[in-house]
């Protein structure tokens, strides 16, 4: 932006945009869901420009004019989840923080902003905003299952398909933390992106996140795994219900990272022996499509935060 624009008018100004970009959210259905990943960004460049105090303030009023124009509950939700990443983003600028704290601050206080969201709103509304989604999803599938049956599928198939979903369901109540978590994590991801391609636009400096290859994550998160293996069988032999669903979310949380590490540690060997693009791709694919492949290949990352394979076979991991 011009340099002669006081910080009023810039406050004003990305104020404004925000506005603009929460409408879109909402009356644009296709090109809103684009427009939702860039959200938070003015809220970022406010507040690296002019500091966390000014990016709050900004985006309390934002919030104001989004429920005039649209819905108090959806403007708390969009400004809460999404809004308050930006503001970690820009003030993590602001500190000179490198790339990787950058993300993990912005992570943390995206995961705190969904709590958040959620407690308020069910607050606000009285129901249980988790449990109620859960029932329009059963409410659906049951209505399928009837169209089903009208159709003439075979009852005992149904029946069989119900079972199924009701397991589902109960194992998806117990992954509620990690759900939210990963969502967290996608906001994080999409601010982090969409700022890394305007900062430079508006001669703003954004630190680059190492290359994929290095990615590395701390041991931690192989002892979580081994932790969470091990509470998991307690649980389900002796029936301890918290400890099972602490263990369950903390495992599936740890073999994630180590998936991204496996992938990171397949991309520096690939890169090590000169593989083609063509070949990257077509292995990737082939690793998707196969659950073992993606337990090896998550199993080989948590493995590779204690005996770093990139280091004993290509020195640099590239």
């Amino acid at each position: 932006m011009n340099r002669n624009i006081t910080p009023t008018i810039e406050g004003g100004l990305l104020v404004a945009i925000t506005v603009i970009l929460g409408l879109v959210t909402v009356y644009v259905p296709l090109l809103g869901m684009i427009v939702d990943f860039f959200f938070a960004v003015p809220s970022a460049v406010l507040t690296a420009r002019q500091g966390a105090g000014k990016g709050l303030s900004a985006l309390f009023v934002s919030s104001i004019l989004l429920s005039l124009l649209i819905s108090p509950l959806f403007a708390l939700r969009l400004c809460l989840s999404v809004g308050l990443c930006g503001v970690a983003l820009g003030w993590s600028v602001r500190k000179n923080f490198n790339a990787v704290r950058i993300f993990f601050t912005t992570l943390v206080v995206a995961s705190a902003a969904q709590v958040l969201s959620i407690a308020l709103l069910s607050f606000v509304m009285d129901v249980n905003l988790i449990d109620m989604q859960l029932k329009m999803v059963r409410e659906s599938f049951n209505e399928s299952f009837k169209m089903y049956e009208s159709m003439g599928v075979d009852k005992d198939r149904i029946t069989e398909a119900q079972t199924n979903l009701d397991a589902g369901f109960k194992l998806l109540v117990f992954l509620i933390p990690t759900l939210l978590m990963l969502s967290a994590l996608l906001n994080t991801a999409a601010v982090y992106l969409t700022s890394q391609w305007i900062f430079p636009k508006l001669r703003m400096k954004l630190p680059q996140m190492p290359p994929f290859a290095k990615w590395r994550f701390p041991s931690l998160f192989l002892y979580a795994a081994i932790f969470g293996g091990l509470g998991l069988y307690w649980g389900m032999t002796r029936s301890w219900t918290v400890i099972y669903e602490i263990s369950l979310n903390v495992l599936i949380l740890s073999l994630i990272i180590g998936l991204i590490q496996g992938f990171a540690v397949l991309i520096a060997l690939a890169n090590r022996f000169k593989l083609s693009t063509i070949f990257r791709v077509v292995m990737c694919v082939l690793l998707l499509l196969s659950p073992f492949m993606l337990q090896a290949t998550a199993v080989l990352g948590l493995v590779d935060m204690i005996f770093d394979y990139r280091k004993r076979f290509s020195g640099d991991g590239r």
